[in-house]
C-alpha cells in the first residue's frame, strides 16, 4: 500500500505538530528517572556495612533504572516480533530491513534465542531495535513464556505474526502479550499463498476478532481493527511464462520482492506521530515499577531505624504536650512533631519532602484514620484547656490543683504519644505506596502525558492499562 501525496503531506503535518508535546513528554521522563537514581542512591552519610547492605538490596531495580535511563538517553525503541513458529517472523524482520540479515527457513524452530537488528528507519531521528523470538509454541514452553514475558516487558512496541486464522495457542498468547501493556500491530502474514478472496475473507475475521464480535473474552481489548496488517515478507516463488524473440515459450521461477509496505508505513506512522512519546511512557513504567520494589525493601531494610525514630518522636511529643501548660500551644506543638516525624521518616527512606508535602500527607492520614486521630486532637484540646485552668489556678499553690494538673498533663501526654505512634505507623504505609507520585514522580507523570495524548493514537487506547498504579499517598 502506498501512500498519496495529500496523505505523506498530512502525517508529516501531524509529526511536525506533535513533535513539540513528544519532547516534553521524553524530556519529563528522562528528569524523572535521574531524580530517582539520585534518590535511591545508597545514602552517603551510612556507613559502609550499611551502604554495601542497600547496594545488594536494591542492585536488580537500580540496575532496571539505570539501564532504563540508557535507553531513553540513547532514543532507541524496541520492537518485538512474536508468533507461533513457521508465521515468518524472522522474514518479516528482514524485509523491513531491506537485507536478509536473521535466518529462515523451512524447518520449524530456525530462530533459537532473542536476537535484535537495528533498523533506522527513512524518517524521523529514533532509532529502532529490532528483536527476533522463537516460536512461542516449541520445546521447553514455561522457560520459553518467561523468555517472552521479559523481552515483552523491555519492549515498547510489539509485532504478533499470525499467517491464517488465528488458532486457540495464538489467542492465548495474544491475551498474555497484551497484559504487558504494550502497543501491539496484528501481522497477517504469507497473504501471497491465499486467492484474494480466502485473503479478504481471513482479514475480515481478524478484524471481527479487534471489534470483539468473537466469543469468550473482550477481545476489543486486544487490538482494534486498524492495528491489523497484510504483508508478504517472504513470497513463494512463481512460475513467469518468458517469450522469446525466436518464439520459443520458456517458463522459470521467479521470487517475488517482499511487500512489508504497510506495515512499513504503520510503523513509521506511529514513529513519527507518538514514538518518542511511547518510549518516555515505557520508560515510567518500569520506573514505576522498580521504585515500588525500593519502596518496599527500604521498609524492609530500614524497620530497626523506623521504629526508633518513632518512638523518639512519640516520646517528644508527649513530654512537650505534658510540661507545656497552655492549650493552644499543645496541639500546635504536637501538630509540627508529626509533621516533623513525617519527614524525618522520608529522609530515611530517601524521599525527599517538603513542609507542604508532609502537612498533605498529614491531613490525609488524620481524614482515613477512621476519626481515632481527629479524635486525638480534639481530646488534647479540651484536656489543654483544663491543663491551662489548672496551671493558672495553681498560682495559689492548691493541692488539688496541683493534682488536677498533673492527672490532665499525663493523660494528654499518653493520648500525644499514641497519635503520633499511630500517625508514624500510617506514614510508612502512605510513604511506600505514595513512592511513585510528586511532581517528578512516575506515576505524576505517566498520568500528565496520557492526559495529553490524543484520542486516534495508538496509546489513547491504552490509557485504561497504563493508568493502573498503586494508591496515592
Amino acid at each position: 500500500m502506498y501512500l498519496t501525496l495529500s496523505h505523506r503531506q498530512s502525517l508529516s503535518s501531524k509529526s511536525i505538530n506533535g513533535s513539540q508535546p513528544q519532547e516534553a513528554h521524553f524530556n519529563r521522563a528522562r528528569a524523572s528517572l535521574r531524580q530517582a537514581l539520585s534518590w535511591y542512591s545508597p545514602r552517603v552519610r551510612a556507613s559502609q556495612r550499611q551502604r554495601q547492605t542497600e547496594t545488594a538490596a536494591l542492585q536488580k531495580e537500580l540496575a532496571v533504572l539505570k539501564s532504563t535511563l540508557d535507553k531513553l538517553d540513547q532514543g532507541v525503541i524496541r520492537m518485538a516480533v512474536f508468533g507461533l513458529v513457521s508465521r515468518g517472523k524472522s522474514a518479516v524482520l528482514n524485509a523491513l530491513v531491506g537485507q536478509k540479515i536473521l535466518p529462515t527457513g523451512p524447518l520449524n524452530g530456525v530462530t533459537q534465542w532473542p536476537r535484535s537488528v537495528r533498523w533506522t528507519p527513512t524518517t524521523g531521528k529514533t532509532q529502532v531495535e529490532l528483536i527476533d523470538t522463537p516460536g512461542l509454541d516449541e520445546i521447553a514452553g514455561e522457560a520459553r513464556a518467561e523468555m517472552a514475558r521479559t523481552v515483552a516487558r523491555q519492549s515498547d512496541l510489539i509485532l504478533f505474526v499470525v499467517a491464517g486464522d488465528i488458532t486457540r495457542t495464538e489467542y492465548q498468547a495474544l491475551c498474555e502479550l497484551r497484559q504487558s501493556q504494550k502497543p501491539l500491530i496484528l501481522v497477517f502474514n504469507k497473504i501471497d499463498l491465499y486467492p484474494e478472496q480466502d485473503r479478504q475473507k481471513i482479514y475480515r475475521q481478524l478484524q471481527q476478532l479487534g471489534a470483539g464480535s468473537t466469543k469468550g473474552k473482550r477481545l476489543e481489548q486486544l487490538l482494534s481493527a486498524e492495528e491489523i496488517v497484510m504483508v508478504a515478507a517472504e513470497p513463494a516463488p512463481v512460475e513467469v511464462r518468458v517469450e522469446w524473440p525466436d518464439e520459443r515459450v520458456t517458463y522459470e521461477w521467479e521470487t517475488p520482492p517482499p511487500d512489508v509496505e504497510q506495515l512499513k508505513q504503520k510503523i513509521l506512522s506511529i514513529l513519527n506521530r507518538e514514538g518518542r512519546s511511547l518510549l518516555a511512557l515505557n520508560a515510567l513504567v518500569q520506573a514505576r515499577e522498580a521504585e515500588a520494589s525500593i519502596a518496599r525493601k527500604n521498609i524492609q531494610l530500614r524497620q530497626t531505624e523506623a521504629e526508633e525514630i518513632i518512638w523518639r518522636y512519640t516520646k517528644y511529643k508527649a513530654l512537650g504536650v505534658a510540661l507545656n501548660p497552655i492549650a493552644v500551644l499543645d496541639v500546635l506543638g504536637g501538630t509540627v512533631a508529626d509533621l516533623a516525624l513525617i519527614r524525618a521518616l522520608s529522609r530515611l527512606y530517601g524521599l525527599p519532602m517538603t513542609g507542604y508535602d508532609a502537612g498533605k500527607l498529614w491531613k490525609k492520614i488524620l481524614t482515613s484514620a477512621g476519626g481515632v486521630l481527629l479524635a486525638q486532637l480534639g481530646s488534647s484540646a479540651i484536656l489543654g484547656l483544663g491543663k491551662s485552668a489548672a496551671a493558672a489556678a495553681s498560682a495559689f499553690e492548691s493541692p488539688t490543683i496541683l493534682t488536677a494538673y498533673a492527672g490532665s498533663a499525663i493523660t494528654q501526654a499518653g493520648i500525644a504519644g499514641y497519635g503520633a505512634y499511630a500517625v508514624g505507623q500510617v506514614a510508612q504505609v502512605y510513604l511506600e505506596q505514595g513512592c511513585t507520585w510528586g511532581p517528578l514522580g512516575p506515576s505524576t507523570v505517566i498520568q500528565d502525558i496520557l492526559s495529553e495524548v490524543d484520542s486516534d493514537t495508538i496509546l489513547y487506547r491504552l490509557r485504561q492499562e497504563l493508568e493502573q498504579k498503586p494508591e496515592k499517598g
